[in-house]
């Protein structure tokens, strides 16, 4: 699994995350540099009466139209996002702002021109381009062009601060460390000090950004109003070929089916940490949220040698990749090889020679891990600062997931160059991710042996996708609050420890005020990107498993089952992947699982045994908090 989740870029919206589509790029409000600098034309129509009549076929001419420039315009602007990714200066954010704000400028424009076409029949088709064009912007844009521009410096200012964020700890000084640097120190230290150190040290990069994301809710608010929403937080909601309500709702159901499994983990673990630094963790109350091997709390796998159990597999993969001489670029060709072992396309020659894998020495960039398609057809690219071991072995094949979605739709119109929804994006890749197996590195030559016991195989993933599920729920529900105003600026943080407590169980070691800024130290709050879809993911990655291993004919437990190699499931994915953002999202689910509902049901199948041997464990215990 992604080490704090992805981002994928690729699409007509200018988004805050590393795969836009067509639809989603007016979010992308901070990510930019570009040969020069672009701004809405001067030949635009000063009105919003759009210059084709209002008919069924006007309406088509203009779309195609809308398409073609929000297309032009949206290439430019990847490219400057690109660039400021991996070279972050003072002008490159500018020229970022700039070019995303004649994005926004640009969609603003458009979004207000179709309305005219709202009360004319159109084929169903078309009139989903409307509705996309409508949805489609996670960042909505104001309609007056200073505060556009202004929108858009705020946000690329703030993903700048967060790309640019250290901790110079007094001990170490002059040495000052970047994000990833704490983060190899979260996953292997044991001292509960340094590690609270540590997470305060992180912590404390983000407060400058709270001002400034008072103001980024405002305006947005202001676009969202614009396109007759009553904020973003009902924007956001209304993306899902279903009602805001029922999207919070659906959400709510989905959650509840996997909360049970989610305790028993959370109860065995807390009475592990109790045991290793005692009353420090209390026996029934939430867990520090600094011990669990990641800065937020949100997977728990690299605490994995405290919990008393055997290990996994015998398999060392950073011993394995030097043993046989494979190097960054050598681990993401072995997960080419895994999707062409599907019978999908090799990847293009420029994905090898443009993609960024590992952290350059001259400059700062932005290391999440992120898949882009630049131009919308076939210049796919990675950013990763990838490190020799399981976890970005398991990323790589992740946003590899992302680039293979983004090149079979490519034939789709522009706005439908995107997934089903945005949880089967990320969804898909994490489907990949459950393939890479024991049984699979068995099969690439990575180790030998295959573990007999299931129960550590599925406790080693449990600690990172089912510790996930609270988070993926609790990051939109505190936005969604923040944007609908339930949560004044005076409560922001107040807010997000309550959450994280209901869900995941977890508390500061050290007390918190609205001094600090806690949530803006997670990259998808500053840099805009909607986080509902990881937790679909996290939900639809066994239904599509599940599916996809039985058109594969597999017949053991769940959790044993890898389809490299099977060109029956190739087949399958590539059937859903060639649809994109066309059909509503239940038609894409059925053509890959025959089913139209999501459904957590698969996840309780794939851990049964674990849920059952957690629960003898926890025997006499009392869990919960």
């Amino acid at each position: 699994m992604r080490r704090g989740h992805s981002v994928v870029r690729t699409g007509l919206q200018l988004g805050g995350y590393a795969m836009i589509s067509i639809r989603r790029f007016a979010t992308l409000a901070a990510v930019a540099l570009t040969a020069c600098t672009i701004r809405p034309r001067k030949d635009a129509p000063p009105t919003d009466a759009p210059a084709t009549p209002i008919t069924a076929e006007g309406a088509a001419t203009w779309m195609a139209g809308t398409e073609a420039e929000l297309l032009r315009l949206m290439i430019a602007a990847q490219r400057a996002a690109w660039v400021k990714s991996t070279f972050i200066t003072f002008d490159t954010e500018k020229l970022e702002a700039d070019s995303n704000a004649a994005v926004m400028a640009l969609m603003s424009r458009k979004i207000a021109e179709g309305r005219a076409y709202d009360k004319v029949t159109l084929p169903p088709e078309l009139r989903r381009k409307f509705d996309l064009l409508r949805l489609g912007a996670p960042l909505p844009p104001p309609p007056d062009p200073k505060k556009q521009e202004e929108l858009a410096r705020i946000a690329a200012e703030m993903e700048g601060v967060y790309g640019k964020g250290q901790y110079c700890p007094e001990k170490v000084k002059p040495k000052c460390l970047k994000l990833d640097d704490i983060t190899e120190t979260l996953k292997k230290s044991r001292s509960y000090d340094e590690l609270l150190d540590l997470w305060k040290g992180w912590h404390a990069i983000s407060p400058p950004m709270r001002d400034m994301y008072t103001r980024y809710v405002e305006l947005a608010n202001e676009g969202a109003r614009d396109l007759g929403f009553a904020n973003v937080s009902e924007l956001w909601r209304a993306r899902y070929d279903m009602s805001a309500n029922e999207f919070e709702a659906e959400v709510d159901r989905l959650w509840g089916q996997v909360e049970p499994l989610y305790k028993e983990l959370h109860c065995f673990v807390r009475a592990k940490l109790g045991a290793k630094y005692g009353a420090k963790v209390p026996a029934e109350g939430p867990m520090p949220a600094h011990l669990l091997g990641n800065m937020w709390a949100q997977e728990w796998g690299s605490i994995r040698d405290l919990l008393g159990t055997k290990k996994a597999a015998s398999i060392n993969l950073e011993q394995a990749f030097k043993q046989k001489k494979i190097d960054e670029r050598g681990m993401v060709k072995m997960g080419e090889e895994f999707f062409v072992s599907l019978g999908l396309d090799p990847l293009p020659q420029t994905f090898w020679e443009r993609s960024m894998f590992l952290r350059p020495q001259d400059r700062d960039v932005v290391c999440h891990a992120s898949a882009w398609d630049l131009d919308f057809e076939a210049d796919l690219r990675i950013k990763m600062c990838i490190k020799k071991n399981e976890d970005d072995f398991a990323t790589i094949h992740h946003e590899l997931g992302h680039n293979y979605y983004q090149y079979y739709y490519r034939a789709q119109a522009a706005l439908f160059r995107d997934s089903a929804n945005d949880g089967f994006h990320e969804g898909l890749g994490d489907t990949i991710g459950l393939s890479v197996t024991p049984a699979y590195f068995v099969k690439r030559g990575l180790t030998t042996t295959v573990p007999k016991d299931d129960v550590p195989v599925l406790l080693e993933r449990a600690l990172e996708k089912v510790a996930f599920l609270p988070f993926g729920v609790l990051m939109d529900k505190w936005r969604w609050e923040v944007f609908d105003g339930r949560v004044p600026p005076t409560e922001y943080n107040k807010r997000w420890w309550e959450l994280r407590l209901k869900y995941q169980g977890v508390a500061p070691a050290v007390e918190r005020s609205e001094a600090d800024f806690d949530p803006g130290a997670k990259y998808h709050i500053p840099a805009n990107v909607p986080y509902a879809r990881y937790f679909l993911a996290a939900i639809l990655q066994y239904q599509f498993h599940r599916a996809l291993c039985k058109v594969a004919g597999h017949a053991g437990p769940l959790h044993t089952c890898s389809i490299f190699e099977n060109k029956a499931a190739g087949e399958r994915l590539a059937k859903m992947m060639e649809m994109g953002l066309s059909r509503p999202w239940p038609d894409a689910l059925e053509a890959l699982t025959g089913e139209r509902a999501m459904d957590a049901s698969a996840i309780l199948d794939y851990y049964a045994p674990l849920y059952e041997w957690l629960k003898k464990q926890n025997d006499g215990k009392k869990c919960g908090w």
